[in-house]
């Protein structure tokens, strides 16, 4: 080397080792500012601490000053003991607070040659960066090898008494229901494929539906949802739109396809169908027209009934296989009353409710359950919770009552006692309870019984009073016996969206477990609305402890401190804090949060109880009316209203009709990089005993394949446990097939074990829940990926099923 390529080497090493002053500089001025910001709401002083420290390093590594590199070292040990001290060995919590300065660290150590005077050399800087990363590695291997194991207790053994079904449907060769039977257990009795064998699982067949995006209306809300019904040797498929399908069972080969032509603009916030209903006419002959039939709710609020074997329309039917649902509603504007989710069919009448699109208006269309004859499609009654007595039909010129609560999700049934469970949602305009009517405050947000002969309510259980999060029940509650001292006993088990899960005896609707009333949090906007207790599951909480500072997560020690700033600015004061309007407030769980319409799956053999859940926090304001004026936040249907984009649900939501808007920021994401502020894991699926609700295992759902700032996948294969969206399948050969995650895919996991034995890689997001059934003595698995845009997975058209190889 020349004397000339020596001096280039040291001015190219100078102006290096000045610009990495300048950066230490400029992000410990970063600290300082931000960290005086938190010290003066009452956090952490570290980061004011830390950003003086770097500051004044920064100055002297810009003047090729050695003190600076040695002070850095100061720092990042420093850094180190705090992080250590304020989370423990917890790998996730640790990242934001030690991966950033650790590679920080790297460069200074890089730079020691260019330090004056010219003590060290590369030799030096060197060694010095290698025993950094090998102590790095061995406390990051010692920190996963000390992470507490998920299995918690010994997994029950089958038994052979398992439970009896209501129901008069059968699952194992078929899979009749949305939830498997009108009992919602998601369980099937089928072990061709087990734990021992799964590993060698294979796609059998693959098809495309051919409904996808077609309009940049459409485009950024589709999210397939659907979970296929199998009876005999057809597979029953419905689309985003509705278009309805039948494949054959063991080679994906199409037999018929009917399409309802639901328009784009009937897409309320997601176009999706979670699944479609099967029903034999009683006494029909088998090879009559329609003697069996498929029947749909559409997003565009119609019932449609079609031949199972042809996909004809049913001509006795209401008006050539299909009838409107919205009848007496009042007025009504695209996209407002929509059908998501299967129908239940309880003794011969189809039971249904609507998605009433949320936070619109006060003024929306009424959340009125109907029931309508599985024959001829004739309304059979209508529940207005605030007129129980109006006659079916209504008088000319009367409506059911507008934004009462509605049922989005999917009903449970009991054919023995002639019962549909209903899931209620919250009335509208989710966020403010001051217009409610004393009906409304009784049945929001509970599970309600509705006897399908008379149309009235038999018993309701309430799980939220006067709900403002939007804590609406999402999923279907599944029916069990449940086994007590004194013998079994028939009841159900109650998810929901905060975590709670009760036991209810599905008879009379009392709590077979406990249920304690609690003082909670009280203020906000209408403190003189909220309830002074609500009440709290004694049995099993799928809720994790509430959010402190060091909650918080980022990618870097500076957008954490840019999250514990807006956690001390806003009003958090635990679970059920209300909402606020002159700050942010923070929900947490948030609407997405434990339980939600993926519901649980229950072993029957076992006592076994599947539920997987999210673990996100929203930041929320309510907006006042005046600023989302200004803002030109208006309801669907009017002037500068009409697409609500593809953005989160309430991330802007007018709330016509009452003094506040809505702004939910949901899983509480910074802006600038688009990670969420609390630390992982955002989303996991535990095992519990149902006799006694105790945990068997608990563990984070979902790799970080997908995941990563900005918007940019880091392909890590790594449990993060995202934000998952559908539920789980299990099956008597001890497995649980489940996607869900934005991982995009499906796994098989040991449920003795709660660990993943198999997955496959899917072609878009899997925010559906799996289902099997036997075909020629094969098992298969089957799931829609669709996708979803509110989980940002990748919209696709496919169905798959997967068998062992023949």
């Amino acid at each position: 080397m020349t004397m000339s390529d020596i001096h280039h080497v040291h001015t190219a090493s100078v102006w290096a080792t000045r610009i990495l002053g300048v950066v230490l500089a400029l992000i410990g001025i970063t600290l300082l500012v931000g960290g005086v910001w938190l010290i003066s709401l009452g956090g952490s002083p570290y980061y004011a601490l830390a950003g003086a420290g770097l500051l004044v390093s920064g100055v002297l590594i810009a003047m090729r000053r050695s003190l600076g590199v040695w002070l850095y070292v100061i720092v990042f040990l420093a850094t180190i003991a705090w992080a250590f001290w304020e989370v423990g060995a917890n790998g996730w919590a640790l990242v934001p607070r030690t991966v950033a300065p650790l590679v920080l660290l790297v460069f200074v150590l890089a730079a020691l040659p260019a330090m004056r005077p010219y003590t060290y050399g590369w030799r030096t800087a060197w060694g010095a960066i290698a025993c950094v990363l090998v102590i790095a590695v061995g406390v990051g291997a010692a920190i996963a090898y000390s992470a507490p194991p998920f299995l918690k207790s010994p997994v029950p053994g089958a038994t052979e008494a398992g439970m009896g079904e209501p129901s008069l449907q059968k699952v194992g060769e078929n899979w009749p229901a949305y939830g498997g039977t009108y009992s919602a257990r998601r369980y099937s009795p089928l072990d061709q494929i087990n734990a021992g064998n799964v590993g060698e699982l294979k796609r059998a067949w693959l098809v495309h539906t051919g409904d996808m995006p077609q309009s940049d209306f459409a485009a950024g809300k589709y999210g397939a949802e659907n979970t296929p019904l199998k009876v005999g040797g057809l597979l029953y498929v419905c689309t985003p739109k509705n278009i309805m399908i039948a494949y054959d069972a063991a080679t994906g080969e199409q037999r018929w396809r009917y399409d309802p032509g639901v328009p784009d603009q009937a897409i309320p916030y997601t176009a999706a169908c979670r699944g479609v209903a099967y029903y034999v006419v009683p006494g029909a002959s088998a090879d009559a027209a329609c003697a069996t039939r498929i029947i749909e709710g559409t997003l565009d609020a119609r019932l449609i009934a079609v031949d199972a074997r042809t996909g004809k329309p049913c001509a006795d039917f209401g008006e050539d296989g299909q009838v409107s649902t919205s009848q007496n509603m009042g007025s009504i504007v695209p996209g407002m009353v929509s059908m998501t989710s299967a129908p239940t069919i309880v003794r011969g009448v189809i039971v249904i409710g609507h998605q009433i699109l949320d936070g619109q208006k006060r003024d929306a269309p009424s959340g009125v359950i109907k029931g309508f004859d599985a024959v001829t499609g004739a309304q059979r009654w209508g529940w207005d919770m605030t007129q129980p007595d109006l006659p079916n039909p209504p008088p000319e010129g009367k409506i059911y009552t507008r934004g009462t609560p509605n049922m989005w999700t999917t009903a449970t049934g009991d054919e023995a006692l002639g019962y549909v469970y209903l899931p209620l949602g919250n009335s509208a305009d989710d966020y403010w309870s001051g217009s409610r009517s004393d009906a409304e405050n009784a049945y929001s947000s509970s599970l309600t019984a509705i006897d399908v002969t008379t149309g009235k309510p038999v018993w309701s259980f309430q799980t939220v009073h006067k709900d403002v999060w939007d804590y609406d029940l999402g999923s279907q509650a599944t029916l069990v016996d449940y086994p007590t001292a004194k013998g079994s006993v028939p009841a159900l088990v109650l998810p929901s969206k905060k975590g709670d899960i009760y036991i209810l005896d599905r008879r009379t609707g009392k709590p077979l477990t406990g249920v304690e009333e609690r003082p909670v949090a009280q203020g906000g906007v209408e403190p003189d609305q909220r309830s002074p207790t609500q009440p709290f599951s004694l049995y099993h909480t799928l809720r994790k402890p509430d959010l402190t500072e060091a909650s918080m997560w980022g990618m870097s020690p500076i957008d954490q401190m840019a999250c514990r700033i807006q956690f001390r600015e806003a009003s958090y004061k635990g679970f059920y804090t209300p909402p606020t309007s002159d700050t942010h407030s923070v929900e947490y769980p948030g609407y997405n949060g434990g339980s939600d319409w993926g519901g649980v799956a229950v072993d029957p053999k076992r006592g076994i109880v599947i539920a997987n859940y999210n673990d996100m926090p929203n930041y929320n304001r309510l907006v006042p009316r005046a600023e989302a004026d200004k803002l030109g936040w208006k309801p669907r249907g009017e002037a500068s209203g009409g697409d609500l984009g593809s953005g989160a649900e309430g991330a802007g939501d007018p709330q016509a009709g009452v003094p506040y808007a809505i702004n939910v920021n949901a899983g509480w994401r910074l802006p600038f990089t688009g990670l969420l502020c609390k630390q992982p894991p955002y989303g996991g699926i535990q095992a519990f005993d149902l006799k006694s609700g105790k945990t068997l295992w608990d563990r984070p759902l979902g790799q970080a394949l997908n995941n990563g700032p900005f918007g940019i996948p880091s392909m890590l294969p790594v449990n993060i446990g995202t934000p998952n969206n559908g539920g789980a399948l299990v099956t008597a050969g001890g497995l649980i097939f489940i996607a869900a995650a934005t991982d995009d895919l499906i796994r098989a996991i040991d449920i003795e074990t709660g660990k993943t034995v198999w997955e496959d890689k899917l072609p878009a997001g899997g925010q559906a829940t799996p289902m099997t059934y036997e075909a020629n003595g094969r098992q298969y698995v089957v799931i829609m990926t669709g996708g979803h845009h509110f989980m940002e997975t990748p919209i696709g058209d496919e169905v798959i099923a997967y068998a062992l190889p023949k």
